[in-house]
């Protein structure tokens, strides 16, 4: 005699996983900090802006996979910035809050990625066009390619030195009978083009 089997049993099967993307990480030399020390109020300039001395820090961009990336120009105080369209914002004296301290310029020299020379190139269409530049500005996104190539490039791993480029307001339009700190903290995080 013959019988028959009916099996009303099922076996779920589960397939996981995470699918990441490449990432970066930036290390700053001198845990990113540009230290003016103490500026004595006597020796800032009357009349016109009083530059301070040149300082470098050394970036370096790491990436798990060769990236195609670029850093953001951003300031949150733009409104004290003589110049917000090129130069990031000091921020406002304390002491008398209607006045501007002055601004920071940030520029990038001596860029090397995977072993070959690189230019910077600034964009401030959000990457539509690029253009040959050291400086990056408020507002815009610096990557970096070869030498005459009109694009950025995928990095692996780069170098290069930021120089920055502090300017005083004129003394005459600073209130300066108490300390003023320079406390200004610049972001220019890593966006993936």
């Amino acid at each position: 005699t013959g019988s028959t089997v009916f099996a009303d049993t099922a076996t779920d099967m589960t397939v996981s996983g995470l699918v990441t993307p490449s990432s970066c990480t930036a290390t700053l030399s001198g845990n990113g900090v540009i230290d003016h020390g103490k500026i004595a109020a006597h020796g800032l300039n009357p009349g016109t802006p009083t530059a301070l001395r040149t300082q470098w820090l050394d970036l370096e961009i790491h990436c798990t996979a060769p990236m195609l990336f670029a850093l953001v120009g951003i300031d949150d105080r733009a409104d004290s910035s003589p110049a917000p369209g090129t130069a990031f914002g000091l921020g406002k004296n304390t002491h008398a809050p209607d006045e501007h301290l002055g601004s920071v310029s940030l520029a990038f020299e001596n860029a090397l990625a995977d072993t070959q020379p690189m230019q910077s190139m600034a964009s401030t269409n959000q990457g539509a066009t690029w253009t040959a530049q050291e400086a990056i500005h408020p507002r815009a996104f610096l990557s970096f390619s070869r030498p005459g190539r009109p694009l950025p490039e995928h990095i692996l791993s780069l170098t290069t030195r930021i120089r920055a480029n502090t300017v005083l307001h004129p003394a005459h339009r600073l209130t300066l009978k108490h300390e003023v700190p320079l406390a200004r903290s610049l972001v220019l995080p890593l966006r993936s083009l």
